[in-house]
């Protein structure tokens, strides 16, 4: 595990959201990420980056432009680089937000809206990511008409036909583009560095919020972000075998417990009950037992 530095600046007195943006050596799709931050938010925020390796000018940009960041000379995964960034912030909300991001129009308006209406902090909100392509994650819009690459971002048409993609608020939200007040973060720990570099550690951070309490699980259609699929885990020689991990720790496939708990992609109704004990969510138990 390489070791850890930190660089604080200044945070804006008046900033209502941190955001946490993990980078690895990734540094035009980043510059591409807080341009659309700095140009599409209503609010005024904090960014904190954890810069890993940083060979390719990441972390003397990050001071020339005073963000706050956590940095490794090596890649950290992305369970201590969450946790170092986080450890930076000053504000109440954290939002996690990957590097080949672009954030939509107001994308920050509509997640405010949504914490305001709430009477408690007992929440993960997430934004509704649009990409190029499709993958494995049933939350995405995929619409290959932008660019996959800031070179080639067709930003303007973006901008005109963002809002017009349909899609409506869903149960579920988890991942990348997420919102959750600091006290819950801190109440379950971050993000589990067992899991380290990172496989499954996004569910295993949801699975601790349920354990948590937490049951308000909301994807917010307004707020929109592209992700540009620029695959930084494709550089990772070692993995550890997350899904495996996850069973064994919970005693539950993830994919049981976004269907059974989560209840991933539905039509979002409100709070999130008890899950029913089916034959499929028994028996996906006993089986978990034995790994």
């Amino acid at each position: 595990m390489p070791k850890i530095g930190y660089q604080p600046f200044d945070c804006p007195p008046d900033a209502r959201f941190s955001l946490l943006i993990p980078t690895w050596n990734n540094l035009k799709y980043l510059q591409t990420c807080i341009d659309s931050i700095r140009k599409n938010s209503r609010f005024p925020h904090q960014i904190v980056l954890h810069v890993n390796e940083g060979a390719d000018g990441t972390r003397a940009w990050a001071e020339q432009q005073g963000l706050s960041h956590s940095y490794s000379d090596e890649n950290a995964g992305i369970c201590f680089a969450m946790n170092a960034a986080a450890s930076l912030a000053n504000t109440d909300y954290l939002v996690y937000i990957n590097d080949d991001m672009y954030v939509a129009p107001d994308w920050d308006f509509y997640l405010w809206q949504e914490i305001d209406r709430l009477d408690h902090i007992y929440f993960l909100l997430g934004c509704a990511l649009i990409e190029p392509r499709g993958g494995s994650n049933p939350n995405v819009t995929v619409c290959g008409d932008f660019g996959d690459h800031p070179d080639n971002f067709k930003e303007e048409e973006f901008l005109e036909r963002y809002a017009e993609l349909p899609r409506s608020d869903w149960q579920g939200a988890g991942g990348a583009g997420v919102l959750l007040h600091k006290r819950i973060w801190d109440l379950v720990g971050g993000y589990s560095v067992e899991f380290s570099p990172g496989w499954y550690s996004d569910p295993d951070f949801s699975m601790k919020l349920w354990q948590a309490g937490v049951r308000y699980f909301k994807g917010i259609a307004q707020s929109r972000i592209f992700h540009f699929q620029a695959v930084s885990t494709g550089r990772i020689v070692t993995r550890n075998n997350g899904r495996k991990q996850f069973a064994r720790k919970w005693r539950l496939p993830s994919s049981r417990f976004m269907k059974h708990y989560l209840r991933l992609t539905a039509p979002f109704l409100g709070p999130l009950a008890e899950p029913e004990e089916t034959l499929d969510l028994k028996f996906a138990r006993w089986r978990s037992r034995w790994l």
